[in-house]
This record gives structure tokens, sequence and C-alpha cells, in this order.
């Protein structure tokens, strides 16, 4: 016996699938013409404005009412910029200026992009509360270690963003600010109680909820007191008695991506992942990035299967489809337009670094960018301050293999600019920063997450909080070093 079309349908109407290539394959369309909910578009599915608004309107024709959504944060996390760094800072330059108006800016920038590609859901803002500095996820996406802080951009950004008709979703619930593993690659686990979550963690929650976000994302992660052994997106206690009664949230729960190990592992693969998240109180179930029509038809039919026996109630999984059909309801995609340059991610960057000590008259130093390994959601972006440099030499190294006594030499009379992210954990980075400001004048250019690590000895220490483009160029500026 084969599925039955009609609860297929309804399976899919809780799914957001992605393929792979510039172009929508033909099983891509055909899905969506049978009922699924939409597309995530990554890196992969984008070359140029004029090829996404094509891919995206190939969706719309196969059904008015897709959702297409993308991981557009500006900052560390672009996908519509991955080839060359995103042209807005992120959340942390955002929250070191702490200009809501500016954060709300930003982000109806970012908003009118998507709009005009035909793009009607960011999953973004990130508004976790970045409260560990060994974060190796959030760090730079978030505004700030601050609850107040991150909860009055966190509805700046979200006012903004969905005032271009494109819904935002703040991510991730209840808060992924504290911990110091990535659930891309295994379970965190936040050892805190409900007391200590609704004074740090649920804030930026509450205010993006008073702001009228439209979805909101689960976190992958392990919170013992509410959770029991499980992540929060397979918990009822997070996602129905915390997020809906006591926040009050009426939009569409979507699940961070079930490929990911925290899901993935905790329930034995994807399409179990599914049934649970949505027993669980999901809307909107993000399989990932690796994606094909094989992979969606088995978790549409574990959903299906789950219904016919017992795991999942039929009423749930037609609450979550309604509410995802809700969620495309109420976005709007522009025709598409022409996309006019700004200045204000640029201005914004310039007005986010920070300089502790003397930069002038570097002249044409010895650039030195410490390689850095990238997270699966930043993905291969390139960043530093290569592009904007004019006339000085910039070198990568490893700091795990550099010799400080080589750069040395290399240098001869000019000073040393030594750029890295997240310089206080990056294997080898303290050490070879410390060996050379020992010796030689040296500036340290931060692009990660600073931390409260300060080497000593060196000349200057500049903080960008952020490696996107503008962040690139506004250190670079700072320094002298552009044209």
């Amino acid at each position: 016996m084969g599925t039955d079309p009609g609860l297929r349908r309804l399976a899919l109407g809780t799914l957001l699938a992605a393929y792979p290539g510039p172009v929508p394959p033909g099983w891509a369309v055909d899905l969506v013409a049978e009922g699924l909910a939409g597309h995530t578009l990554f890196g992969t599915n984008v070359h140029d404005p004029a090829q996404v608004a094509a891919s995206t309107a190939a969706l719309r024709a196969a059904r008015p009412d897709v959702l297409v959504a993308i991981d557009e944060e500006g900052g560390d996390v672009t996908r519509l910029a991955h080839a060359t760094g995103s042209p807005y800072p992120g959340n942390a330059a955002l929250g070191a200026v702490d200009d809501p108006a500016l954060t709300g800016r930003v982000y109806a920038a970012i908003g009118a992009e998507l709009a005009a590609l035909g793009i009607t859901v960011d999953l973004a803002p990130t508004v976790d509360v970045n409260t560990a500095d060994e974060n190796p996820v959030i760090g730079t996406r978030s505004f700030g270690a601050d609850p107040a802080r991150v909860a009055a951009h966190s509805a700046a950004a979200v006012a903004g963003l969905q005032s271009t008709g494109v819904a935002a979703c703040a991510k991730h619930f209840p808060g992924h600010g504290a911990t110091v593993a990535d659930s891309h690659h295994e379970l965190p686990t936040v050892e805190a109680s409900p007391a200590v979550l609704r004074e740090r963690d649920l804030p930026p929650f509450a205010a993006v909820v008073d702001a009228g976000v439209k979805s909101i994302m689960t976190a992958h992660i392990r919170v013992p007191a509410l959770t029991g052994d499980g992540p929060a997106t397979f918990s009822r206690a997070v996602l129905v008695d915390l997020l809906r009664r006591e926040l009050g949230f009426t939009g569409a729960v979507i699940t961070d991506a079930l490929e990911m190990k925290g899901a993935a592992l905790a329930a034995g693969g994807v399409g179990p992942a599914a049934v649970l998240a949505l027993a669980a109180g999901a809307d909107l179930l993000c399989i990932g990035a690796r994606v094909d029509a094989g992979l969606v038809e088995r978790v549409a039919a574990e959903i299906v299967a789950a219904l016919g026996d017992g795991r999942l109630d039929r009423a749930r999984v037609e609450q979550a489809a309604g509410r995802a059909a809700a969620l495309a309801a109420g976005t709007r995609a522009a025709d598409p337009s022409p996309i006019t340059p700004t200045d204000l991610g640029y201005a914004a960057a310039r007005r986010a670094v920070r300089v502790e000590g003397d930069v002038a008259g570097l002249g044409r130093p010895l650039v030195v960018r410490l390689d850095a390994a990238t997270t699966i959601a930043q993905g291969r972006v390139p960043w530093g301050l290569g592009p904007h440099l004019a006339g000085s030499e910039e070198i990568l190294v490893l700091a795990a293999e550099a010799d400080a006594a080589a750069l040395r030499a290399r240098a001869g009379e000019r000073p040393i600019v030594l750029v890295g992210r997240h310089l206080h954990r990056l294997p080898g980075g303290a050490a070879l920063v410390e060996a050379l400001t020992a010796v030689h004048p040296v500036v340290v250019v931060e692009m990660g997450w600073p931390g409260r690590w300060r080497p000593a000895g060196a000349r200057a220490f500049v903080t960008t909080y952020g490696a996107s483009h503008a962040n690139g160029r506004a250190a670079a500026q700072a320094l002298g070093l552009t044209p």
C-alpha cells in the first residue's frame, strides 16, 4: 500500500526542505506543487541576484504561497554575500554601537534586499545572549552579553526586517548563548534553572514576541531542568508551556536543522526527529542543507506512519501545517527589482570599531592573518583586511605552526598587524601573539568575539565585533591602511 495522498500532503505542509545548485531541480518544484511548505536557500543556491530572483519565481510558479527562507544575519553569517562577505556588520557590532534605531535600519535594508529577490522568511535575527566567551557557534552573532541590550536590539531588528514584508525568525529558543559546544556536532547542555533562564536568556524572546515576530526557531540544546535528556526542540515544556503559554507566542515555531547532530543523534535520524519535534509543538521542520527528494519523502512517510501508530495526533499536525500556511500568508515577495547599493552597513561597521592603544603612523605594515576554522553556520566566507589594503603585504599563517622569529624577520623594520578571530581560543593564537608583542611592535585586530583576553605588550588592540566585508573595511580604515 502506498502513502495516503491526503496525509502525505499534510505532512509535506510542515516541511522546509532545500535543494542543491543554483536552479531548483524538477523534484524541488514538484514537491512545492504537491504541498511542501517551502525551501531554504543556502550559499550553493546563490550565484547572483538575477539568478536568485529566477529561482524564487520558479518556486512561486509552482505555488504562490511557497515559503522561501534564508539565513541572512549580516555579519559573519551571510548567504547572499557568501562569495565576498556581507556589506553589513553583524549583531555584535550593532550591539557595540548600541543604537537600536540603526539596528532597525540595517535589518530593514537586509529585508528590502531579500524581498526584492522573492525571499519571504529570514532565519534571523539571532537573539541569544552570549554569556559564554568560549561559545563556538553564537559569539558575534549575538547582540551582546547583557539581556536588556540584546532585548532592545532584537526587537528593533524584528521590526526593521518585518517592515519590508519579510518574516523574521528569532533564534535559538530558549537561548544558545551559554553553550560551549556546537549543536551542529553534538547536543550541548546548559545547566540552568528556569529562574536563571527567565533572567538571562528569555528577555530577548519576550521582547520579540511583543514586537510581533512571526516565527521563532528552536535550539538543539539540552536544559535538564526543562528538557530532561533531550533537546529543547523535542520538549513540550519548552515549546508549549514556556514559549506559548508563558511568553504568549502565537506564530510559527521553526526547528533548527534536523540534520544537525544535536537533533538527529538524539532521535535516531531526521525522520524520527521530525516526529518528536511535531509532537513537542514545532510547526515548521527545517530538514537542513543536504536534502534530496528521497530524504523529503522519507521524512513525510515517517510523519504519516506516526499518525497511524499513535505517535502523532492528526489535530497537532493540522495545527502545525496551519501555522506554516499562516506564516506564508503573512509575508509578501516584492516584484524583482534592482538592488540599490548602500553605505549604511559600512558606516555602521565603522561606528563599532574600538581601538585600545596607538595605531597612528603604521605606514605599510606586514599584515598577518591567522587562519581560523569556520562553523557550519558561517560557512567558508572570505574575511580579513586583505581586500581593503593599499600597498601593505598580507600573509596567511596557521597560528599553531607559525614561527614568531620568522615573522619578525619577514617584517623587518615594519610593524606587524596580527588579524584573527577568537584569538583567545585559537590553538596557538595567544602564544604567538604574546611571543611577537614581547619583541616587536604589534597591533592586534580581533574580528571575533573579543572576550576578556588582552595581550601584554601590544601596541594596540582593535576590536571589530565581526569579520564581515564591512567589518574588514572599517578596521583597515581605523588603521589608516585603505586607499
